[in-house]
């Protein structure tokens, strides 16, 4: 009886030794710094990818270099599609390091990275040795879990007390993903090879 009474009994913790999750969900520190981390990294990295493109910094090829780029995939005009893949990546990848006008700068990121997984890297193996969509599979899955769970309090959104409405950010994922359909749409299939070339192909492999 004297033991039961004792396991009913809630244990006192001492002040100043609550244990990490206790803290964690009292106070949030570890995860608003988590994800301070996960935005400034993924942020400052996509941002500097799309200067590549957009103004040629850090040895990119600049607008001119990738609407050409672009053309090679079939999305012309190559100019539209570039200014569109470079500003997205510049705009998004800095609005989520930021963490200003959420969840715009995770949507707007989002679009390049599908377009690039579905056309850069179609058909390729996951890898990135391999020429495959490891990296941006990588940013979709952190600009997805940045779009559930918001941006933190280490945020310019909570230092000025914004929040955007929710019929603004219904409006413009659409405006995204009607974008990506168009360009997926857009995109050429690959020639079909003639049976002359697939007996060649086959002879080779063969060894004949």
């Amino acid at each position: 009886m004297k033991l039961v009474m004792q396991e009913n009994q809630a244990l006192p913790i001492p002040d100043g030794q609550s244990g990490v999750f206790e803290v964690q969900q009292g106070t949030g520190i570890g995860r608003d710094s988590g994800l301070l981390v996960l935005r400034l990294i993924t942020g400052s990295l996509l941002a500097g990818h799309g200067s590549q493109k957009l103004f040629g910094w850090f040895s990119g090829p600049g607008l001119q270099g990738t609407a050409g780029w672009l053309e090679s995939l079939g999305l012309k005009p190559g100019s539209m599609w570039a200014k569109g893949a470079a500003s997205s990546e510049f705009g998004g990848g800095l609005l989520t390091s930021l963490g200003f006008l959420h969840p715009l700068g995770s949507l707007t990121a989002l679009a390049p990275m599908i377009m690039a997984t579905a056309t850069a890297h179609r058909g390729k193996p996951i890898w990135v040795t391999a020429g495959g969509a490891e990296l941006p599979v990588t940013n979709m899955a952190a600009a997805l879990a940045l779009i559930l769970t918001g941006p933190g309090r280490f945020s310019l959104d909570r230092l000025f007390g914004i929040r955007l409405p929710r019929t603004l950010v219904i409006g413009a994922a659409i405006v995204e993903a009607t974008m990506i359909i168009i360009g997926i749409n857009n995109r050429p299939a690959p020639p079909s090879t003639s049976p002359v070339a697939e007996e060649a192909k086959e002879s080779l492999t063969s060894g004949q």
